[in-house]
């Protein structure tokens, strides 16, 4: 199991991923926005996304949890 976690304060700009999906590690889950750029959230595991935290518009706190993969 990895928990993906945020590693800044940023707003979720795009969820590219819905839990159930299969993913591969290093596939792109969420694109976060944060003083004008975009920041892809990867995958650090092949696996299926089993939970999915934020939405798109979401802000987050560095520390947050955005997806679990298993």
């Amino acid at each position: 199991m990895a928990e993906v976690r945020a590693e800044m304060v940023a707003n979720v700009w795009k969820v590219l991923v819905s839990e159930g999906d299969q993913v591969e590690d290093g596939d792109t889950l969420v694109i976060l926005e944060s003083m004008k750029m975009e920041i892809p959230v990867l995958a650090e595991d092949s696996g299926t996304i089993t939970t999915l935290k934020v939405a798109e518009g979401d802000v987050i706190q560095e520390g947050d949890l955005i997806a679990v993969i298993e």
